[in-house]
């Protein structure tokens, strides 16, 4: 199982700190999976659904920014949302691994969209409560879209895999490999323990997300993995695959390279 070396260490985040980390995983989360969604573009299956995915990442990449300009104000010293995306090496994002998983084929890219939507779903529903005000603004503001996400990208899992003998095996084959990086979503990370019950502990999103996820492959008449299978970890701690490295490189080149341009 994922998690027992993080589960177990104890907490070293002020409350300061726990909610800048707190702020950073929703928006890395959202950063780096639009940035991968916006690779599609001139790239989807039909030109209806290329629209659409490009729609969807420019709705993470906006939800990315609400993110990381309250970020931006937590940390102060002059930054901003622009220097949070492009002026941080990856040991500093917090992204889970999911996310930076290569888009791979369109059964690929909809199941890693599928599990993290339906991980969001439930996670920005339940932070329309939170006790910290801006927080529950942007997710108030966000949950519509992420419903549209999470429906689409289940329509779509069913689509593919209750299609044709060749769609079916794909994706069942995308669920199989991706499945190892969902364990992460939930682990328990110090910063939970920090902030309290003001804030959404992903843990307990668990049982929900395996529950809608079971039902989705049902009917899809896809097969659900070992749920007890060994898991991936690292992403929520700064420890990386080699694919961050490149997707940061082709999203920073430009402000590096030119620090101090204006449009």
């Amino acid at each position: 199982m994922t998690g027992g070396w993080l589960a177990g260490k104890k907490s070293q985040f002020t409350k300061e700190e726990a909610l800048k980390e707190y702020f950073t995983f929703l928006a890395d989360d959202a950063l780096i999976l639009g940035q991968q969604l916006s690779r599609w573009c001139s790239k989807g299956p039909v030109l209806e659904q290329d629209i659409a995915i490009i729609n969807t990442s420019l709705d993470h990449i906006g939800r990315a920014r609400l993110l990381y300009q309250e970020l931006a104000k937590l940390e102060g010293n002059g930054a901003t949302e622009d220097t949070l995306a492009y002026f941080r090496d990856h040991q500093e994002f917090r992204n889970a691994l999911l996310l930076e998983q290569p888009n791979g084929h369109w059964g690929d890219s909809v199941v890693r969209s599928f599990f993290i939507d339906t991980f969001n779903f439930f996670l920005y529903d339940g932070l329309r409560q939170c006790e910290h005000l801006v927080l529950a603004g942007i997710a108030e503001k966000s949950v519509k879209e992420i419903a549209y996400q999470a429906q689409w990208s289940a329509e779509w899992v069913i689509r593919l895999g209750d299609g044709t003998e060749e769609s079916h095996e794909k994706v069942q084959k995308s669920i199989d490999d991706l499945w190892m990086w969902t364990g992460e979503l939930f682990e328990k990370h110090p910063v939970f323990e920090t902030l309290g019950s003001g804030f959404i502990d992903f843990s307990s999103l668990k049982e929900k997300w395996l529950d809608k996820v079971a039902l989705v492959l049902e009917t899809a008449t896809l097969q659900m993995p070992d749920q007890e299978s060994w898991m991936q970890t690292g992403g929520r701690l700064g420890v990386h695959t080699a694919h961050l490295g490149f997707i940061l490189a082709e999203m920073q080149s430009l402000p590096r390279t030119y620090p101090n341009a204006s449009w």
